[in-house]
C-alpha cells in the first residue's frame, strides 16, 4: 500500500458528527477570545472620560498592557500544549480570561487604609489577566484540530476556526456597542465575560482529549525539536524573512493603533455614540477587512504561480493604497465618507497577513518553519500590538497639550476629559472654545500620522520582493 493511499485512509478522531461539534466549540471559543480582547476599544469612548484616563493610558491598556504577557506567556503555554492535556489547558484559560473580562467592568478606585489604587491600575491588572488567559487559546486549539482532523480535511477545519478573528471583532462591536448605549460600558464587560465561564465548563465536560498524533500516518516519527538558536542561525541567512517581519510588524503597529482608537475618534470627531460607531461603522469595516483578507490573499496566491514575487508586492501595493483612504477618512467632516474611506482602506491592506506566513515558511527549511513563525509572531505582537496603541495615544496627548498651550492655557488647567460633551458645560466659555479647537483635532492628527506609517510597511514588503528569488527555499533547493 502506498504512502498516499495510507494517508487517504487516515480518519480523524471520533465520529464525523462529534468532530464537527468539537470544531464548532473551538471556533466559538476563538470568537469569544476576540470579543473579550476587542471590547475595550469598543467601550473606550465612554470608559475614558468616566475613569478620567488619558489617551496614552488607554493606549497602554489596549496595547502593551495586554500584549506583553500575552506574547511572553504564549511561548511556555505552547510548549505545554505539545505534551500536556490540551482540553484542561484551554478550559482553565477560557475561565481565566472570562473572569478577568468581568472584573474589567468592576474597575474603580480602591482605598486600602491610607493607600489608594486608581481605577486605571485596576483595569490594567485585569487586562494583563485577560492577556495571560488568551495566550492559552490558539496553540492548543490548533493542536487539537490536527489530531481530530485527518491531513486532507485539516486545512478546511483550520479555515473555519480562523473565522473567529473577524467574527469575534464584529460581535465585539455589535454586542458591545449595543449594550454600551442601552446600559453602560461596565454592563458590556459583564455581558460578554460571564458566558465564558459556562463555556469553559461545558467544553471540559464534552470535549475529549484525543491521542496525540492520532491522525499522523503510521510509522511517523516524532520530529526533533529545533532550538531557538538553530532557527535564528538559519534565519540570519535569509534577509527576506527579516524584511518581511519588519513590514508585518509596522503593519501591525499601525493597524492595532488605528483600531484601538477608531471608535474614540469617530465619537469625538462626529459626535456619535459609542454604539453607533461600533454598529454602523466598525462592524462593516471588520466585514470588509475579512473579505479583503481573503481576496488579496487569493490574488497573491494565484499570481504566485507565474510571478513568485507577487506574494510580496501585492501586499506592498495594498498597504500603500490604504494610506490615502485612511487620510481621507480621518480628515473628512462627512461621516458617510469617513465610513467609506475606512471600509476601502480595510479591504485593500490585509494582503500582508497571508503573505507573512507564506514568506515566513517559504524561506526556511521544513524543520525550522514552526520556529520561524513563532519568531515572526513574537516580534509582530510585542512591537506591533504592544506599542501601536501606546504610540498613537501618546502622540494624541502631545498634540492636545501643545494645542492648549499655544492659546495660553496651562497644561494643568484643562484636561481632555473636561472637553467631553458630558463635562464641557462646567467650563468657562473661553475653555469651551479651546476644547472645540483641540479636543478631536489632536487625535485626528495622530491618526493621520499613524496611517502615513503604512508607507514604511509597504516599502519593506517591496524590498522583500527583491530578495525572494534568492531566499525562497522551494525555488533554490540547494
Amino acid at each position: 500500500m502506498t504512502t498516499a493511499t495510507q494517508a487517504d485512509e487516515i480518519k480523524g478522531y471520533g465520529t464525523s458528527r462529534y468532530r464537527s461539534y468539537v470544531l464548532a466549540a473551538l471556533t466559538l471559543i476563538y470568537i469569544l477570545n476576540f470579543v473579550d480582547r476587542g471590547l475595550l476599544a469598543v467601550v473606550g469612548p465612554d470608559l475614558v472620560p468616566e475613569l478620567g484616563i488619558s489617551d496614552t493610558q488607554f493606549g497602554l491598556l489596549t496595547g502593551f498592557g495586554f500584549a506583553l504577557l500575552y506574547t511572553i506567556v504564549g511561548i511556555p503555554l505552547a510548549r505545554y500544549a505539545d505534551t500536556g492535556n490540551r482540553v484542561w489547558l484551554m478550559s482553565v484559560c477560557i475561565a481565566l480570561w472570562s473572569i478577568m473580562t468581568v472584573l474589567c467592568g468592576l474597575a474603580t478606585e480602591v482605598t486600602i487604609g491610607s493607600f489608594t489604587i486608581g481605577a486605571f491600575w485596576i483595569l490594567l491588572a485585569c487586562r494583563v489577566g485577560v492577556g495571560i488567559g488568551e495566550a492559552g487559546c490558539t496553540p492548543p486549539a490548533n493542536s487539537l484540530i490536527a489530531d481530530y482532523y485527518a491531513p486532507q480535511d485539516r486545512s478546511q477545519a483550520l479555515g473555519v476556526y480562523a473565522m473567529g478573528v473577524t467574527l469575534g471583532t464584529m460581535f465585539a462591536n455589535l454586542i458591545g456597542g449595543w449594550v454600551t448605549d442601552a446600559f453602560d460600558w461596565r454592563t458590556a464587560f459583564f455581558v460578554v465575560g460571564l458566558p465564558g465561564v459556562l463555556i469553559a465548563a461545558v467544553f471540559k465536560l464534552t470535549v475529549k482529549e484525543p491521542p496525540r498524533g492520532y491522525t499522523d500516518p503510521p510509522g511517523t516519527q516524532s520530529k526533533e525539536r529545533v532550538t531557538l538558536g538553530e532557527a535564528i542561525r538559519e534565519l540570519t541567512t535569509k534577509p527576506a524573512f527579516w524584511y518581511m517581519t519588519a513590514g508585518a510588524t509596522v503593519a501591525a503597529f499601525c493597524g492595532y493603533g488605528i483600531s484601538s482608537f477608531q471608535s474614540i475618534f469617530l465619537v469625538r470627531a462626529h459626535g456619535i455614540t459609542a454604539g453607533e460607531a461600533a454598529i454602523w461603522i466598525n462592524a462593516p469595516v471588520s466585514l470588509s477587512s475579512a473579505v479583503g483578507t481573503f481576496a488579496t490573499g487569493w490574488l497573491a496566491t494565484q499570481l504566485y504561480k507565474k510571478h513568485p514575487g507577487a506574494i510580496a508586492w501585492v501586499p506592498g501595493i495594498g498597504l500603500a493604497l490604504s494610506i490615502p483612504f485612511y487620510i481621507f477618512a480621518f480628515t473628512t467632516e462627512n461621516l458617510v465618507f469617513a465610513a467609506l474611506g475606512l471600509i476601502i482602506a480595510g479591504f485593500v491592506k490585509y494582503g500582508y497577513i497571508a503573505a507573512q506566513y507564506t514568506i515566513g515558511q517559504g524561506v526556511v527549511t521544513m524543520r525550522v518553519r514552526a520556529m520561524a513563525t513563532a519568531v515572526l509572531l513574537f516580534v509582530a505582537n510585542l512591537i506591533g500590538y504592544g506599542f501601536g496603541p501606546l504610540f498613537i495615544g501618546a502622540i494624541s496627548d502631545v498634540f492636545f497639550i501643545n494645542g492648549i498651550t499655544e492659546v495660553g492655557v496651562a497644561a494643568d488647567e484643562l484636561t481632555r476629559n473636561q472637553c467631553h460633551p458630558r463635562a464641557i458645560a462646567e467650563l468657562s466659555d473661553n475653555l469651551q472654545a479651546v476644547c472645540g479647537n483641540v479636543y478631536s483635532q489632536s487625535l485626528q492628527s495622530a491618526m493621520v500620522i499613524m496611517a502615513s506609517l503604512y508607507a514604511a510597511s509597504s516599502l519593506f514588503f517591496l524590498i522583500t520582493w527583491r530578495r525572494l528569488d534568492k531566499d525562497m527555499v522551494d525555488r533554490n533547493p540547494s
